[in-house]
């Protein structure tokens, strides 16, 4: 292997190293279950390769990775959903146990019960929650993914929090009486 190879290896090996959890939990938020995610993502790597070939093959920027995640998100969903049509009358829902977001997150109560809150936020509020808080993207960045203003980056982010804490709440009023 030339010595210009095996720093391009180093370099997107070092690069996913930092960047691979927080992809993979954003492409989890798009999708039903682990496999899926992880599906995307993979797909969205090779796009990405495919699209820093014009830069020497240098791993991209995050910005663009969320990017280009967020659209073979979309496009998976949409053939899912064509396929699925197709399928229905054979095809039976696995119920789904797999831990939302975090797979190392320990299985507590808590975490489920956060972990099915989020999950049941508007597409919208989720998708800014999860690239801001799992994925550490600044609000300028979340705008410019998204093709929304920062104000509404913000908004989403704020209101989604809001319902959160409600819902949080009021779990936590029910269950200590």
């Amino acid at each position: 292997m030339s010595a210009k190879c095996h720093q391009l290896s180093a370099a997107w090996k070092d690069w996913l190293d930092e960047n691979a959890s927080r992809l993979l939990a954003y492409a989890r938020q798009r999708c039903e279950n682990l496999q899926q995610a992880e599906d995307v993502l993979q797909d969205a790597l090779i796009k990405l390769w495919r699209y820093q070939e014009e830069r020497d093959h240098v791993p991209p920027d995050l910005p663009l990775a969320f990017s280009v995640l967020r659209y073979i998100g979309l496009d998976h969903g949409r053939k899912k959903g064509r396929q699925e049509k197709r399928d229905q009358k054979i095809v039976e829902f696995q119920s789904h146990q797999e831990e939302w977001l975090d797979p190392a997150a320990e299985d507590t109560e808590e975490a489920q019960i956060l972990r099915r809150e989020v999950e049941g936020l508007p597409e919208k509020l989720r998708e800014v929650l999860v690239l801001k808080i799992w994925s550490g993207l600044t609000f300028a960045e979340i705008a410019d993914l998204l093709k929304i203003s920062n104000n509404t980056a913000a908004s989403r982010y704020r209101y989604a929090l809001e319902q959160l804490q409600k819902k949080l709440n009021y779990l936590k009023k029910n269950r200590h009486g």
